[in-house]
């Protein structure tokens, strides 16, 4: 079988490698090809951040306690059944929590939720301190208040992924709130709908 055939990079003179390892392995490889791979890696977040995307809160509930993560990879997956996908890291403490419990629900903050989204994208234990939020109805996740609309799910299935996971979740549970513009995400920064 012939390598796959890749278009040149029209940013720079070097066609992209015949694999994307964005990974550096210090120690395993030499400085000059570590640089390239943190340049491929670079290249690849630049490129996908030309890609607007929702911001979510994925939490769930350990011993009456909030457990919780900023996400922006989430997606709608199946009408019938309802079905829902966000892709964490393995190490993930938000996703080790989930597979614990088997339940979560996603808040889809709204425009004014920014600081809501940094500081549960930030390390700590108590994310949740000084935050509002109620347990769901299905679930008993908590969901945000002032969300723009959330899911609650139960866990149906987890899928590697390199170095993240596919967590689906079955919808058991679902709102909108009020028409508020969401909270988005594009080239490293927050936007939203009326930008």
């Amino acid at each position: 079988m012939s390598e796959p055939q890749h278009d040149p990079d029209p940013h720079g003179p070097e066609e992209c490698p015949p694999r994307y390892d964005f990974e550096v392995h210090p120690g395993r490889m030499p400085a000059a090809e570590a640089r390239a791979a943190e340049r491929r890696a670079e290249r690849f977040r630049d490129v996908l951040g030309h890609y607007a995307s929702g911001v979510t809160v994925v939490a769930t509930v350990v011993d009456g306690e909030p457990v919780g993560m900023t996400c922006q990879s989430f997606m709608s997956v199946s009408l019938e059944p309802p079905l829902v996908a966000f892709l964490p890291t393995r190490e993930s403490r938000t996703f080790a929590a989930i597979e614990e419990t088997g339940i979560f629900c996603v808040s889809f903050l709204a425009a004014e939720q920014s600081e809501i989204s940094d500081q549960l994208a930030g390390p700590g234990e108590d994310k949740f301190a000084g935050l509002e939020w109620r347990p769901t109805v299905g679930t008993g996740s908590p969901v945000l208040d002032g969300a723009v609309g959330h899911v609650d799910c139960r866990l149906d299935a987890v899928h590697e992924a390199g170095d993240h996971v596919i967590v689906v979740g079955r919808v058991v549970g679902l709102d909108a709130g009020d028409e508020r513009a969401p909270l988005l995400y594009h080239r490293g920064r927050y936007v939203t709908t009326r930008d």
